[in-house]
């Protein structure tokens, strides 16, 4: 957001709406979820790709923290909408009396927005709710310009203050902003009116104060820790709950791993190896950044692995002619100065197809074209050679791979080959054959030192009924180049599967197997 960023979202699968509100007699509050099938427009809307600013990314995600309010051993909870297994959002009011919205919690944002009465020149506004500052009793006006950028559009607009009510809490006097531009046809179709985000204020757009902290400061969460439960049962109506102020024991099973947060703003942390099918890819050796983003779709990581994954499952891609010309023009060169185990973007560099630069600690690629780096759009629009650098890249980090397992050089540049042709679409999704699936590998994640495995019904999403059904595999590509990167976004693919606990407090994320 602002200078800081946002991370995208592929909402693949169904999409849930009409929201009930009830309490159960352990202090619980809940919100039951309905599905709907995805239309064209639906998966319009679930294009919410974005990176934006240097700081990586925010996005569409959601978090919080605790204090204390309905008496010592209640906590609140919020149910969610799962709009097609890959996007999950509930309902907020804001105002006095209370104005409902239907927003996505995002713990990768931490940013309340809502569509404003004043929003005259968007279509997209007239699809949505819309605050109006003038039926609120507790309205506080404000007036500071914002401006959110994502990749496929922006919202901007300015900020004023009001109440908002997240199940039965209350957020007194609460700093969010009213939207008066939605120019993207993301919006006009989206199943959602705005985004609560529930990262840390460090990525805050304008420095506003979360909602999140707001509950915790104004003691109306008993502890500060939330967690998720994102329910993946398309044949269920509930699509999950959001705990505010600790976690629902029936939502998991076993003991969570914890691991630190590496990083406020996000919650990051450092993730181990990644293994498809008990072979491990090497490619988090020296460790790998990652992210729990409840705001994004699916499993998002570096181009060179999630290539490697999908191949591994049958996904069949769009061909990149860069790929597949790096392979024929340098591919014997690559080999033999792989022999001396240089770095991917060192080796490319020799060989003129990447320009490299030093700070002082990392090698920085300057060819690669990533959403973070707005700066390189120029570059990376312009000469063929410039796709040539990550394809370059790619190449080193497949051949590098099928070296160490001592294989044949011919079966390497095959095999690099075979990668070229599974490379995903340009907007970053793979299909497989739905009939596949039980012959698909497992894709596992080392966390905290153990391992996190995606069985293929947990790691593939299906779009349509009957025999128009088609299946797409979670596993997208996203480049950050170091130091920020590599890193990965375990989003709702991976959170489905694990239970996720943020620990504000103890500043650490848990992972245990959802029940």
């Amino acid at each position: 957001m602002g200078s800081n960023s946002i991370v995208a979202s592929l909402l693949l699968s169904t999409l849930l709406f009409s929201v009930a509100f009830s309490a159960s007699n352990d202090g619980l509050y809940r919100i039951g979820l309905k599905k709907r099938n995805i239309d064209q427009n639906s998966r319009l809307a679930a294009r919410l790709d974005s990176w934006e600013g240097e700081a990586l990314r925010a996005s569409i995600k959601k978090y919080r923290f605790g204090g204390k309010l309905f008496g010592s051993e209640d906590v609140d909870i919020v149910s969610l909408k799962n709009y097609m297994d890959a996007q999950y959002f509930g309902e907020v009011a804001i105002g006095t009396p209370p104005q409902t919205f239907t927003v996505i919690f995002d713990t990768g944002s931490s940013n309340l927005w809502v569509p404003s009465s004043k929003c005259y020149f968007s279509v997209a506004c007239f699809f949505h709710s819309k605050y109006k500052s003038s039926q609120s009793s507790t309205y506080k006006k404000n007036g500071k310009p914002a401006e959110i950028h994502y990749g496929t559009g922006q919202i901007s607009g300015y900020f004023s203050s009001d109440h908002v009510t997240v199940g039965d809490i209350v957020v007194k006097d609460q700093e969010f902003i009213e939207a008066t531009r939605e120019p993207s046809v993301t919006f006009m179709v989206a199943k959602f009116d705005g985004i609560l985000g529930l990262g840390f204020q460090e990525i805050s757009v304008g420095n506003a104060v979360p909602v999140w902290y707001n509950m915790v400061k104004q003691g109306l969460v008993k502890e500060p820790v939330f967690s998720f439960w994102l329910n993946r049962k398309t044949e269920e109506e509930e699509g999950g709950q959001i705990v505010f102020g600790g976690v629902d024991p029936n939502h998991y099973k076993g003991n969570h791993t914890y691991v630190p947060v590496s990083q406020k703003g996000y919650w990051q942390f450092n993730m181990g190896d990644v293994i498809i099918d008990s072979e491990p890819t090497g490619c988090c050796e020296g460790g790998c950044a990652a992210i729990a983003d409840s705001g994004t779709s699916l499993l998002a990581g570096p181009t060179a692995i999630i290539t490697m994954i999908n191949h591994a499952i049958g996904a069949t891609g769009v061909v990149s002619q860069q790929c597949k010309a790096v392979v024929a023009q340098y591919g014997q060169t690559i080999l033999d100065k792989l022999t001396a185990e240089g770095s991917p973007m060192k080796i490319c560099s020799e060989i003129g197809l990447c320009d490299i630069m030093f700070d002082g600690t990392h090698e920085v690629s300057m060819g690669i074209e990533t959403v973070v780096d707005k700066k390189n759009e120029a570059r990376s629009s312009g000469s063929p050679r410039d796709g040539m650098c990550p394809a370059c890249e790619m190449a080193v980090v497949w051949m590098r791979k099928q070296l160490r397992q001592n294989q044949t050089k011919d079966r390497i540049l095959d095999y690099v080959n075979e990668l070229c042709e599974k490379l995903p679409s340009p907007m970053g999704e793979s299909s497989v054959d739905c009939a596949s699936l039980d012959k698909m590998p497992s894709v596992s994640f080392t966390i905290g030192g153990k391992v996190f495995d995606l069985a293929p019904k947990e790691y593939i999403l299906k779009v349509g009924q009957g025999a128009a059904t088609q299946c797409i595999s979670g596993f997208t590509a996203l480049d950050v180049p170091p130091p920020r990167g590599p890193l990965w976004i375990l989003g709702d693919v991976f959170m489905g599967r694990y239970h996720t606990v943020f620990d504000y407090r103890k500043l650490r994320i848990g992972f245990a197997e959802a029940a």
